[in-house]
């Protein structure tokens, strides 16, 4: 029995010799016969897809969700591998699986969009990191470095910086760092502040206000500033309940409805078009 030695080390020490099951798979027909062959070809292959899948354990992705990815792409290599082009089937497989693996971290794991360029901006500056605080331990590299070490721009390298934080999303009831009582990102946020929509309405009405009779603003002021009932006003100024009713709704729709028209913006007079405009009968020639 002749026994075949490497006499270089395979790059997978548990790598299954399935050159002969692949010319088969590439040989044989749709079918049943097919389908069990492909399945046996990926459960062999399969411990070298898990090991490319802990590769990228710890970057915020489950080891299962991870192992499953890497399983989607070794099935894609199977599939999709010509053993007639003369190459490994791990040359192929390899490649396909790790790709299937950052595609799944580009599609899915971003919790705001950003697109590829900005994404790939991301990756080089946070390797550049990496690389140049072994390099100075105890100094964070700058941008200036930064972009000297990758042969990138400034801008760039800001932008990159800036996708570091768009991987994951801080909750608004997380606590904030170097906070002792609890304060949390939620309770910095500002809230909508009406007052600035009463000035806006005040100054708006006041030249309205100005306008209106002297009686018919003393009624105004003793309802709404004054706080004063409609049957008080009315023993105050000598009139009818019934009257003070009327006066008030009809200076509220008055100035209601001039602050309204101020506040829309002013139509333009139509131009007729040239040569549209009717003779003036009084400037036609006499007929001879």
């Amino acid at each position: 029995m002749q026994i075949t030695v490497r006499t270089k080390q395979h790059p997978h020490d548990d790598a299954p010799d399935t050159a002969a099951d692949f010319e088969k798979l590439a040989a044989l027909p749709e079918g049943p016969e097919r389908q069990a062959l492909r399945d046996e070809l990926v459960q062999a292959w399969l411990p070298m897809a898990n090991r490319i899948a802990m590769g990228y354990r710890g970057r915020g992705e489950s080891v299962e969700d991870l192992s499953q990815v890497a399983a989607l792409g070794l099935v894609k290599a199977v599939d999709r591998y010509d053993p007639g082009r003369g190459n490994a089937f791990e040359s192929y497989a390899i490649p396909t699986i790790t790709g299937e693996i950052k595609r799944h971290f580009r599609d899915h794991m971003w919790v705001l969009h950003v697109p590829r360029r900005v994404q790939d901006l991301r990756n080089r500056v946070r390797t550049a990191v990496k690389d140049l605080s072994q390099t100075t331990p105890g100094h964070r590299p700058t941008v200036s470095e930064i972009a000297a070490y990758t042969r990138m721009s400034e801008d760039d390298v800001r932008a990159g910086f800036e996708a570091l934080d768009s991987f994951t999303a801080l909750s608004l009831d997380a606590e904030l760092p170097g906070s002792d009582d609890g304060y949390a990102l939620g309770d910095a946020l500002g809230e909508p502040d009406t007052g600035f929509d009463l000035v806006v309405d005040r100054e708006a009405v006041k030249p309205c206000l100005a306008a209106l009779p002297e009686r018919e603003r003393t009624i105004l002021y003793l309802r709404f500033f004054g706080g004063m009932t409609q049957s008080r006003i009315a023993q105050q100024l000598g009139i009818s309940q019934m009257h003070v009713s009327r006066l008030l709704s009809g200076c509220c729709a008055k100035v209601r409805d001039e602050a309204l028209a101020e506040s829309e913006p002013e139509s333009e007079p139509e131009l007729e078009p040239e040569g549209a405009r009717q003779p003036d009968p009084a400037r036609q020639p006499e007929p001879v």
